[in-house]
C-alpha cells in the first residue's frame, strides 16, 4: 500500500496519564487505510521550523465508519511537544500509512494467540487485538508498564484475559510481563515494547519452538525507505524499519 501525505482535521486530543496523548484526527482517504502495525510520519509545524523532521506515530485505532484515526504517544522530545498542543479544529500535516504491519487475516489461522506490550508499545497493539478478533481469534494480552498502567479498558472487549505486570507493583504482578508468559501455551507470540522485553519474550518464544513477530521502532527521517535512517541489522543483512518492517520475525532481528 502507496502511502499519501494529506493535511487532517483533529478531532479531540485527551491525556490517558501524564506524559502520554491520545490524538483522533480525521482520515479521508478511504482507499489508503491502515492496518495493524503501520505508522504515519506526524507533523504540526512549518516544513522550515524545528524540529525538522517529521515524527514516527503508529496506528492505535481506526474507525472504518467514521474514518477516525487514533494515535497514543508519548511527550518526550520537541516534536511530541508541539504535537501535544494541538486541540479539536487544529490541523497537522501526515504522511501514511507507513510500513508493513501485521497481516491479521492470516495470522489468525495459527490457533492460539498471545499479545506482549510494554508502556508506550501498547500503543499499536490495540488495533492488532482488534483485528485479530474479528478474524475469530480472541488473543490473550499481556502488559507491562513502570507504573500505572493506561489504555486498557479499550482492550477488554476484543481479548480473551488481559494480563498486568508493573515494575512498581501498584497493580498486577510485580514484576516483568515476561514473568507471566509461557509461550508453550500458544502458537503464535506478537510483541511491542522497549528492546530488551521484545528480546526477552524472543527467547523465550525460542526455546519452546513457538513462532514471534515483533514489531520495531527506529529513528527515522522519511518513513518509505529512501533515507535508510532507520536501518536494523538483521541475519539476512541490513533492513529498513520503515520499509521492511516494523514488523519482523523476532528471530532474524535478536541474537537469541
Amino acid at each position: 500500500m502507496s502511502a499519501i501525505s494529506c493535511e487532517l482535521t483533529v478531532l479531540e486530543q485527551t491525556a490517558p496519564a501524564a506524559d502520554i496523548r491520545r490524538l483522533a484526527v480525521q482520515w479521508q482517504d478511504r482507499s489508503h487505510e491502515p492496518h495493524a502495525g503501520q505508522f504515519y510520519m506526524l507533523r504540526a509545524w512549518a516544513a522550515d521550523a524545528t524540529p525538522l523532521l517529521s515524527r514516527p506515530i503508529s496506528v492505535h485505532d481506526f474507525d472504518e465508519r467514521t474514518g477516525a484515526l487514533t494515535f497514543l504517544y508519548q511527550v518526550k522530545g520537541e516534536g511530541t511537544q508541539k504535537l501535544a498542543a494541538l486541540k479539536a479544529g487544529d490541523t497537522l500535516t501526515v504522511t501514511g500509512p507507513c510500513g508493513n504491519g501485521f497481516d491479521a487475516a492470516a495470522l489468525a489461522k495459527a490457533g492460539k494467540i498471545a499479545v506482549v506490550g510494554g508502556g508506550i508499545g501498547t500503543a499499536p497493539l490495540l488495533l492488532l487485538c482488534k483485528a485479530l478478533a474479528r478474524a475469530g481469534a480472541r488473543p490473550d494480552l499481556y502488559v507491562g508498564f513502570r507504573d500505572e498502567p493506561y489504555g486498557l479498558e479499550a482492550f477488554v472487549p476484543w481479548c480473551a484475559s488481559i494480563n498486568l505486570a508493573t515494575d512498581s507493583g501498584v497493580q498486577g504482578h510485580h514484576g516483568l510481563v515476561t514473568d507471566l508468559l509461557n509461550p508453550a501455551d500458544y502458537s503464535l507470540v506478537l510483541t511491542c515494547g522497549p528492546m530488551v522485553m521484545m528480546r526477552g519474550v524472543a527467547k523465550l518464544c525460542a526455546a519452546a519452538e513457538v513462532r514471534c513477530l515483533a514489531s520495531l521502532e527506529g529513528k527515522m527521517a522519511c518513513g518509505l525507505g529512501a533515507c535508510l535512517g532507520c536501518t536494523c541489522h538483521t541475519k539476512v543483512g541490513p533492513k529498513t524499519v520503515c520499509k521492511d518492517g516494523p514488523v519482523f520475525d523476532a528471530q532474524e532481528v535478536f541474537e537469541l
